[in-house]
């Protein structure tokens, strides 16, 4: 049968696939549109399982915040090359799935995956894009920060994003610098407080082992490993380390300059390049 190319235009439109898919798809449908959407979907969860077992170790990091600052997001949708994460289509696609995590809040990834986009579950459109782009596309990262004010950052091109929480309002520049700071320097934790246990207990063994291999006296280890552990919280926590701007500051005195109560209360950090 005849194929008019306006057929064509409006199902690659709605669908998103090539000219030529879209073509196939309405002939073997005998122009009928709907069966056609049908057929060109099941053809995407076709490749999607052919490509379950590839890896999909590109794709972009993405952050928001809300217009009042007070949640934030961070999602990554992951593709198999460089060059379908810088398509703009792919980015763009990303960015829906984001719009719709800031609006809706999801528990977890899960749930962000089973909301409803353009009358489908997100995850029906990540499989649908896997048929349509020839790559496998996987959402595999989301989380979220609830704080009386927040900020996020996306370092250029897209593969790494970071989001902060304050505990009170602060002024734009100084929270993008906190979420730079971040970016920059991957701190693991907030504050002292908040590194795990063992985390602790490991680098104070190897601050010991490390003291002794030096000829340290035994019963001053414990001592020396203490101190290298104060050294240890001031590289990895975003509060106690220099400040990229200013290395004579922590970031901490730099937050107490606007505001002495002001500090950090959430921080998330993804890349893929980790």
């Amino acid at each position: 049968m005849s194929i008019k190319a306006a057929d064509v235009a409006k199902l690659r439109k709605a669908t998103g696939a090539g000219m030529m898919d879209c073509k196939k798809a309405l002939i073997e449908a005998d122009g009928d549109f709907d069966k056609s959407v049908e057929i060109i979907r099941k053809k995407g969860m076709a490749i999607a399982n052919k490509r379950a077992d590839r890896e999909a170790t590109e794709g972009v990091v993405l952050a928001k915040v809300s217009e009042d600052k007070k949640n934030g997001v961070i999602i990554t949708l992951n593709c198999e090359t460089d060059f379908v994460a810088k398509n703009d289509g792919f980015v763009a696609f990303a960015t829906k799935i984001l719009d719709l995590a800031l609006e809706n809040m999801p528990a977890d990834l899960e749930a962000l995956k089973a909301l409803e986009l353009e009358g489908r579950k997100v995850e029906e459109h990540v499989t649908e894009q896997t048929g349509i782009i020839g790559e496998k596309i996987d959402l595999s990262f989301f989380d979220k920060i609830e704080a009386a004010s927040s900020v996020a950052y996306i370092h250029a091109g897209n593969k790494l994003a970071t989001l902060i929480g304050f505990n009170k309002e602060v002024e734009n520049q100084m929270a993008r610098d906190v979420a730079m700071q971040a970016a920059a320097m991957a701190p693991i934790a907030i504050d002292k407080d908040a590194v795990s246990a063992d985390v602790v207990a490991k680098e104070l063994e190897i601050g010991k082992e490390k003291a002794r291999l030096e000829g340290k006296p035994e019963q001053m280890l414990d001592k020396i490993a203490q101190g290298r552990l104060g050294k240890f919280f001031k590289e990895v926590t975003l509060l106690n380390q220099d400040f990229v701007k200013d290395s004579k500051k922590t970031v901490k005195q730099y937050l107490a300059e606007a505001d002495k109560e002001l500090t950090v209360v959430e921080m998330k950090r993804f890349t893929l390049n980790a």
